[in-house]
C-alpha cells in the first residue's frame, strides 16, 4: 500500500460477514502499528479510508521523529 506510505501493508480477510481490511506498518523496531481497519462495502477502497490511513502514517512518523 505505497499509496498510503512506504512500508504500509494490507491484510485482507473475507468471511460470511463480508470483506475486511487491516492497514498496518511493521518497519519500525519497537512495534507493529495498525493504521486503519474497516469493512469493505465495494470493490474499490474508498478515498476516505486511504486518506485516514495516510494521515495516521504521517502522524506516526512525526511522533517517532522519522
Amino acid at each position: 500500500m505505497n499509496t498510503v506510505g512506504r512500508g504500509v501493508r494490507e491484510i485482507r480477510i473475507r468471511d460470511a460477514a463480508g470483506a475486511f481490511r487491516v492497514l498496518y506498518v511493521a518497519k519500525f523496531d519497537d512495534a507493529v502499528y495498525v493504521l486503519h481497519c474497516f469493512q469493505k462495502k465495494t470493490q474499490k477502497t474508498s478515498k476516505a479510508d486511504l486518506n485516514l490511513a495516510a494521515q495516521r502514517y504521517r502522524d506516526l512518523l512525526k511522533e517517532l521523529g522519522q
